[in-house]
């Protein structure tokens, strides 16, 4: 072939990156932002969570093995200093609040959790019934409740 032949010919990737500028200047980089929201949830749909889990890690590790883990220290700390330009440093003190509000109501939780399978076992034994335990647990030890005072209830 010759040049002459040639003349205006273009890759398909050329050709794709062309067709692409065009649909961007007529309908806008948002046409672009919906269809792949939507094909996500199509994704999601047919393949669950779980897939882009596995395809997270599998990107996550290759990612690790080509550029070092010095590497996501390095992109922590830029987002992080970015965090902190565009929100302020009180936005930590913030978001390390609320995540400790949500510990401690977790512990709380928990805790009334134990106390009512306590308080279940106990009146099962009081009821002359044995609760059964499950394997490998302490025995509960029934203990007599503790006398109320003033500022101790």
């Amino acid at each position: 072939m010759s040049d002459k032949d040639n003349k205006g010919s273009m890759t398909v990737a050329e050709a794709g990156r062309k067709g692409g500028e065009t649909v961007r200047n007529e309908r806008g980089r948002e046409f672009y932002e919906t269809i792949g929201r939507k094909g996500g949830a199509t994704v999601k749909a047919e393949r669950g969570r779980s897939f882009y889990e596995e395809i997270g890690r599998k990107g996550g590790e290759t990612v690790k093995a080509e550029r070092g883990a010095k590497f996501y220290e390095e992109i922590g700390k830029k987002g992080g200093d970015r965090v902190k330009a565009t929100r302020g440093p009180n936005f930590y003190e913030e978001i390390g609040r609320k995540g400790g509000q949500k510990v401690k109501k977790l512990i709380e939780e928990g805790k009334r959790a134990a106390l009512a399978a306590k308080t279940a076992q106990e009146a099962a034994a009081a009821a002359g019934g044995a609760a059964p335990q499950q394997e490998g647990a302490a025995p509960v030890v029934a203990t007599p409740p503790e006398p109320t005072t003033p500022g101790n209830e």
